[in-house]
């Protein structure tokens, strides 16, 4: 075994072992990866007041304490209107299920033919209730388990506590800790990962903070567009649909679906059908050629599909931690799948000649030189000129 393949399986065995020790500590690790994207996202800030003269500690609480009056003045705003939008959506529940038994199933009945039988409508919301009621019954179980647990308790609170104070120091010592690392890594591999770290810094910040830009705007422009149209529960549709923008297409079809029923339901006519299309195409306008060009650029190449997956593989192997480390975790796969792919591009598997091919331009052709007596010329004599 040569030195660089015994080098090569030294480093895959480090992150095999790193891999292991995370899935581990997974579930004690969540607020640290909390507190550690909060770092993350407020160190370019911190930089920058660091450039205009400020020493690092200051920098770091004026950033912190920007970040923490934001958190606060968002949930103060959004939980009176969340609470208010819940009171409307179950004062129109009964709209809604009565729509659904007496206009949407005949409606799928007659268009597709079906036995009447099949939508037994009573027997349908006889389930729905006894699965809501279930639902309602296994979280009412869960909150009181975890109220009336101390150690539940204890637990939550530390995580409250703990989550700012670890983002501080983070913060604080975040170019440090990157000096540290850097000096670290054995020098023959150091120039490639810091290469690689720089790209996927930049794949990571156009989808972090780009991508809940995107949200942030989606969210409020559905919101807004929703109640103008007149949707009663408009915010709470336009708060879940830019929730769920980060997967492509997600967001917006189950907001569109949303919307149209609430709009069937609440008006009956399609003036407000039509308005609610219209919202959501702007939308979808807005999020493609203004939001997602100028936030989050093209540099994280993410196909839908393999964003549904690293989602859903990240939570199975993870919890939520998994769920909620599974983009970032992906946009950096695709940067080391792009390096890769260019050695890959450059090896002599993929540029050198397949073995028991032979090139017909390679074959030496035998060539005589036949010599004029009396002229002193030459001439070469090919194997056609020969008589045989």
């Amino acid at each position: 075994m040569t030195h660089d393949t015994s080098r090569r399986w030294q480093m895959l065995a480090i992150a095999a072992v790193i891999i292991f020790v995370i899935w581990l500590l997974a579930p004690v690790l969540m607020p640290f990866a909390l507190a550690a994207m909060l770092a993350y996202l407020g160190d370019p800030l911190a930089d920058r007041l660091q450039r205009l003269g400020m020493g690092r500690t200051w920098a770091v609480s004026i950033v912190f304490t920007v970040i923490t009056l934001v958190f606060i003045g968002v949930v103060l705003l959004l939980i009176p209107l969340i609470q208010h939008q819940f009171e409307s959506l179950s004062e129109n529940l009964p709209r809604y299920v009565d729509w659904v038994r007496n206009t949407a199933l005949p409606w799928i009945q007659t268009r597709l033919r079906l036995d009447p039988n099949v939508f037994d409508t009573d027997r349908l919301l006889a389930t729905v209730k006894e699965h809501i009621g279930s639902v309602g019954s296994i979280a009412a179980k869960t909150v009181a388990k975890v109220t009336q647990s101390g150690m539940g308790i204890v637990t939550w609170l530390t995580n409250a506590v703990l989550i700012p104070v670890v983002a501080f120091y983070l913060l604080r010592d975040w170019d440090t800790m990157i000096a540290h690392i850097q000096r670290l890594l054995p020098r023959s591999i150091e120039p490639t990962v810091v290469r690689l770290s720089r790209e996927s810094d930049q794949v990571l910040g156009a989808f972090v903070r780009g991508q809940l830009l995107v949200m942030l705007a989606l969210g409020v422009f559905y919101g807004l567009g929703l109640t103008l149209v007149g949707i009663s529960i408009g915010p709470l549709i336009g708060m879940v649909a830019g929730l769920l923008s980060f997967v492509p297409y997600l967001g917006f079809m189950i907001g569109f679906v949303a919307a149209l029923i609430a709009a069937l339901v609440q008006y009956g006519d399609w003036m407000h059908v039509i308005l609610v299309a219209v919202v959501f195409t702007v939308g979808q306008l807005l999020e493609g050629y203004v939001l997602v060009p100028r936030l989050v650029g093209g540099k994280i190449g993410l196909h839908p599909v393999a964003v549904i997956f690293a989602v859903l593989a990240g939570g199975h192997l993870f919890g939520f931690l998994g769920v909620l480390l599974a983009l970032p975790a992906a946009s950096v796969v695709v940067v080391l799948l792009r390096y890769v792919f260019t050695r890959y591009r450059e090896s002599d598997l993929y540029t050198g000649t397949p073995t028991g091919v032979v090139d017909d331009d390679a074959i030496p052709v035998e060539v005589d030189i036949e010599v004029h007596v009396g002229t002193g010329g030459t001439r070469p004599v090919l194997p056609d000129d020969r008589v045989p």
